[in-house]
Formats: structure tokens, sequence, C-alpha cells
């Protein structure tokens, strides 16, 4: 009887070391989130692209899309409070999300994609503009931190904790 127990634990974690080496390999280590949002922006205003040209790749080996370098730069995020890609009407028509903001929040993505995701209840969609940053993103378990964003009335900003990128989104509601 103890061959046997002996032989079934092996065999078990014989199945189990592939699969989570397998999973380990799927998902790198993730960068530390930024411990608070942006600031303001104050400065001169980028011209906002309209063909989504410009690289964010500012240095050898980050990602040519919006992120966080060092915890507390937010690179992408310098066009001002008067972008037109972020421009709304109806600033927060939905209500304001109460949810939980930074660090302290992390939310796993439970479906949809960039016209409709949800996690926890709470649905969103990402700005039609941003749509392009988040082609890597598994709407379905990745884990996000929510932002205020100080620049966009109407648009907060989704963190994805496995990439270190980020995208404008919009709150649509419970």
């Amino acid at each position: 009887m103890k061959t046997f127990r002996f032989a079934l634990a092996l065999a078990m974690i014989l199945i189990a070391v592939p699969a989570f080496a397998q999973n380990h390999q799927q998902r790198p280590a993730s960068p530390r989130p930024p411990s608070h949002g942006p600031q303001p922006y104050h400065g001169t205003p980028r011209a906002p692209d309209q063909d989504h040209s410009r690289n964010f790749a500012d240095k050898p080996g980050h990602p040519n899309a919006p992120h966080v370098d060092n915890r507390k730069t937010w690179v992408g995020h310098d066009t001002g409070h008067d972008d037109a890609h972020y421009h709304l009407d109806r600033p927060w028509e939905h209500g304001h999300f109460s949810g939980g903001f930074g660090p302290h929040h992390v939310w796993r993505l439970a479906g949809g994609g960039p016209s409709r995701f949800w996690f926890n209840g709470w649905y969103w969609n990402v700005a039609p503009y941003d749509v392009g940053y988040c082609g890597d993103w598994d709407w379905g378990s990745d884990n996000i931190i929510i932002y205020d964003d100080p620049d966009h009335d109407g648009w907060y900003l989704a963190y994805n904790e496995r990439l270190g990128t980020y995208v404008h989104v919009m709150y649509l509601g419970s």
C-alpha cells in the first residue's frame, strides 16, 4: 500500500511540474505597479498622433504602448487636457467608479474585449483611440489597476500589471 501511495504521489508531481512551468513561462514576472496615477500635465501639450505612429518604446526593451517607467513616469500621458481623442460631451454619464483606485485595488479581468469588458460586476470600455494598445491583454485573466485620469474628464486609466502598459477606459456602470 505504501508503494502505491508513493507511486501515486510521484505521478501527481510529475504531471504538475510541467504544467506549472508552462504557466510560469506564459506569465513573466509583473512589473511593480505605480503607487499613484499621473499628475495633471502642465507642460507644453504634445500634439496627438492621428495615425498611431508614435513610438512609446522610449528605452530598449520597453513596450511600444503607453506604459509606466520606474513606477512613476506615465510615458504617453502628455497630450494635455485638450486632447480631442479623449473629449466627451457628457463625462461620467454612467456615474463615477467607486470600487477603489491604486495598487491596493487589483482587479482580475473576467471577460469581454476592448469594446466592453468587466470585472467584479463593473463594466468598462477602452477609448477608441487606445484600442490598438491593448491587443495583447488577456481579457479573461489579466490583473488591472484603475487610476483617475487628471487630464481627461470622464476617463480613467487601466494599468495592466502583467504588461506594465495602460489605456484610457470609461466606466459603464454595474
